[in-house]
């Protein structure tokens, strides 16, 4: 019974670390609620952008290069994460 109270001590103490090496930083359990919460801003901001600049196009008012910005702005924006992991593997860090 000893024995398996030792073992058992032995098998908790190598798991332990990675146990708390596993827990997020506070800086990246902010910066992930701050990204959630531009996004849910963002999200009703560009779906009235693209419904503005269609009635301006339909008017004849707007230069395409504001459409094109525009759009690439809000792939930009919604495209963060996937772009960020991207560099981050092109760099290996």
């Amino acid at each position: 019974m000893n024995r398996v109270r030792t073992v058992g001590e032995l098998v908790g103490l190598f798991v332990l670390p990675g146990v708390a090496a596993a827990q997020a930083s506070p800086f990246m359990t902010g910066m992930t609620s701050l990204q959630s919460n531009i996004l849910a801003w963002l999200t009703p901001l560009a779906i009235i952008l693209v419904m503005v600049l269609g009635a301006m196009a339909m008017a004849s008012r707007v230069s395409w290069g504001w459409c094109l910005g525009a759009l690439f702005g809000i792939a930009i924006a919604f495209g963060a994460p996937q772009i960020v992991t991207w560099i981050r593997g092109m760099f290996a860090v």
